[in-house]
Protein backbone atom coordinates (compact mmCIF):
# COMPACT_ATOMS: atom_id res chain seq x y z
CA UNK A 1 0.00 0.00 0.00
CA UNK A 2 1.11 3.74 -0.81
CA UNK A 3 1.79 5.86 1.89
CA UNK A 4 2.32 9.06 0.46
CA UNK A 5 -0.61 11.07 -0.50
CA UNK A 6 -1.12 13.90 -2.53
CA UNK A 7 -2.29 17.35 -0.89
CA UNK A 8 -5.67 18.59 -1.64
CA UNK A 9 -7.43 21.72 -1.83
CA UNK A 10 -8.91 22.95 1.26
CA UNK A 11 -12.44 22.63 1.15
CA UNK A 12 -13.92 26.24 1.72
CA UNK A 13 -14.45 28.98 -0.84
CA UNK A 14 -14.59 32.72 0.48
CA UNK A 15 -17.04 34.67 -0.31
CA UNK A 16 -18.51 35.18 -3.68
CA UNK A 17 -18.49 39.13 -3.16
CA UNK A 18 -14.63 39.08 -2.94
CA UNK A 19 -14.34 38.65 -6.73
CA UNK A 20 -16.32 42.16 -6.88
CA UNK A 21 -14.52 43.60 -3.79
CA UNK A 22 -11.18 42.68 -5.37
CA UNK A 23 -12.12 44.07 -8.51
CA UNK A 24 -13.21 47.43 -7.12
CA UNK A 25 -9.77 47.34 -5.03
CA UNK A 26 -7.87 47.08 -8.44
CA UNK A 27 -9.68 49.73 -10.04
CA UNK A 28 -9.26 52.38 -8.08
CA UNK A 29 -5.31 51.16 -7.23
CA UNK A 30 -4.78 51.12 -11.10
CA UNK A 31 -6.87 53.79 -12.01
CA UNK A 32 -4.78 56.03 -9.27
CA UNK A 33 -1.60 54.50 -10.06
CA UNK A 34 -2.23 56.07 -14.18
CA UNK A 35 -3.75 59.12 -13.30
CA UNK A 36 -0.71 59.86 -10.72
CA UNK A 37 1.68 58.64 -13.63
CA UNK A 38 -0.08 60.55 -16.31
CA UNK A 39 -0.32 63.65 -13.95
CA UNK A 40 3.86 63.39 -13.17
CA UNK A 41 5.24 62.71 -16.76
CA UNK A 42 2.79 65.61 -18.22
CA UNK A 43 3.84 68.59 -15.19
CA UNK A 44 7.52 66.87 -15.53
CA UNK A 45 7.68 66.54 -19.38
CA UNK A 46 10.28 64.03 -19.09
CA UNK A 47 8.26 61.83 -21.42
CA UNK A 48 6.69 62.70 -24.32
CA UNK A 49 3.34 61.42 -23.55
CA UNK A 50 0.97 60.53 -26.09
CA UNK A 51 -3.03 59.65 -25.30
CA UNK A 52 -2.76 56.12 -26.57
CA UNK A 53 -0.04 55.48 -23.91
CA UNK A 54 -2.48 56.74 -21.19
CA UNK A 55 -5.39 54.64 -23.18
CA UNK A 56 -2.62 51.89 -22.78
CA UNK A 57 -2.49 51.88 -19.19
CA UNK A 58 -6.34 52.60 -18.67
CA UNK A 59 -7.15 48.98 -20.44
CA UNK A 60 -4.26 47.20 -19.00
CA UNK A 61 -5.93 47.99 -15.61
CA UNK A 62 -9.28 47.34 -16.66
CA UNK A 63 -7.85 43.87 -17.88
CA UNK A 64 -6.05 42.91 -15.01
CA UNK A 65 -9.46 43.88 -12.50
CA UNK A 66 -11.64 41.66 -14.85
CA UNK A 67 -9.47 38.53 -14.88
CA UNK A 68 -7.34 38.83 -11.34
CA UNK A 69 -10.16 38.36 -9.34
CA UNK A 70 -11.83 35.56 -11.09
CA UNK A 71 -8.67 34.05 -11.41
CA UNK A 72 -8.16 34.64 -7.50
CA UNK A 73 -11.71 33.18 -6.29
CA UNK A 74 -10.76 30.44 -8.17
CA UNK A 75 -8.05 29.35 -6.25
CA UNK A 76 -8.31 30.99 -3.26
CA UNK A 77 -9.36 28.15 -0.32
CA UNK A 78 -9.28 27.67 3.71
CA UNK A 79 -10.09 24.82 5.99
CA UNK A 80 -9.81 24.71 10.08
CA UNK A 81 -9.84 20.48 10.89
CA UNK A 82 -9.63 20.15 15.00
CA UNK A 83 -5.55 19.99 14.25
CA UNK A 84 -4.91 22.49 11.79
CA UNK A 85 -5.89 25.46 9.47
CA UNK A 86 -4.82 25.31 5.93
CA UNK A 87 -4.86 27.99 3.57
CA UNK A 88 -4.68 27.98 -0.38
CA UNK A 89 -3.66 31.61 -1.99
CA UNK A 90 -1.92 33.09 -5.08
CA UNK A 91 -3.19 33.88 -8.70
CA UNK A 92 0.09 33.65 -10.42
CA UNK A 93 1.88 31.48 -8.57
CA UNK A 94 -0.38 29.27 -5.68
CA UNK A 95 0.68 28.75 -1.90
CA UNK A 96 -0.65 26.28 0.14
CA UNK A 97 -0.01 26.62 4.02
CA UNK A 98 -0.83 24.67 6.81
CA UNK A 99 -0.67 25.95 10.85
CA UNK A 100 -1.10 23.47 13.35
CA UNK A 101 -3.55 24.43 16.27
CA UNK A 102 -0.31 24.45 18.69
CA UNK A 103 1.80 26.92 16.82
CA UNK A 104 -0.96 29.52 16.58
CA UNK A 105 0.05 32.75 18.41
CA UNK A 106 -2.94 35.54 17.34
CA UNK A 107 -5.59 35.10 15.87
CA UNK A 108 -6.72 39.06 14.17
CA UNK A 109 -9.87 40.30 12.33
CA UNK A 110 -9.77 43.07 9.63
CA UNK A 111 -11.72 44.66 7.55
CA UNK A 112 -10.52 47.80 5.05
CA UNK A 113 -12.79 50.38 3.84
CA UNK A 114 -13.28 48.29 0.82
CA UNK A 115 -14.14 45.30 2.39
CA UNK A 116 -16.67 46.78 4.59
CA UNK A 117 -18.65 47.96 1.90
CA UNK A 118 -18.86 44.51 1.01
CA UNK A 119 -19.51 43.10 4.40
CA UNK A 120 -16.28 41.14 3.62
CA UNK A 121 -13.44 40.86 6.25
CA UNK A 122 -10.03 38.83 6.35
CA UNK A 123 -9.04 36.47 9.02
CA UNK A 124 -5.22 36.27 10.07
CA UNK A 125 -3.81 33.30 11.54
CA UNK A 126 -0.14 34.45 12.97
CA UNK A 127 2.59 31.08 14.21
CA UNK A 128 5.85 31.25 14.67
CA UNK A 129 6.62 30.36 11.03
CA UNK A 130 9.29 32.23 9.25
CA UNK A 131 6.84 32.22 6.57
CA UNK A 132 4.68 34.61 8.34
CA UNK A 133 0.86 34.57 8.67
CA UNK A 134 -1.79 33.15 7.30
CA UNK A 135 -4.73 35.15 5.59
CA UNK A 136 -7.88 34.07 4.83
CA UNK A 137 -9.13 37.24 2.87
CA UNK A 138 -12.99 37.83 1.44
CA UNK A 139 -14.64 36.14 4.23
CA UNK A 140 -17.93 37.74 4.98
CA UNK A 141 -18.40 39.76 8.62
CA UNK A 142 -20.09 36.92 10.30
CA UNK A 143 -18.20 33.79 9.46
CA UNK A 144 -14.75 35.58 9.76
CA UNK A 145 -16.32 36.46 13.29
CA UNK A 146 -17.05 32.82 14.49
CA UNK A 147 -13.86 31.76 12.92
CA UNK A 148 -11.71 33.46 14.99
CA UNK A 149 -13.85 32.55 17.92
CA UNK A 150 -13.48 28.97 16.56
CA UNK A 151 -9.25 29.07 16.21
CA UNK A 152 -8.86 31.07 19.59
CA UNK A 153 -10.80 28.23 21.39
CA UNK A 154 -9.03 25.21 18.81
CA UNK A 155 -5.19 26.57 20.30
CA UNK A 156 -6.15 27.56 23.83
CA UNK A 157 -7.81 23.91 24.16
CA UNK A 158 -4.41 22.49 22.34
CA UNK A 159 -2.11 24.66 24.33
CA UNK A 160 -3.76 23.74 27.63
CA UNK A 161 -3.55 20.01 26.40
CA UNK A 162 0.27 20.81 26.57
CA UNK A 163 0.63 21.98 30.01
Amino acid sequence: MDQTRALREPSQRVSTRARLMWQVSNLVEGTLTVAVLAAGLAVWDAVDLRWWMVALGIVGVAVYAGVVPQWRYLVHRWEVSETAVYTQTGWWARERRIAPMSRIQTVDYAETAIARLFGLATVTVTTASAAGALQIAGLDQERARRLVDELTLKADAVEGDAT
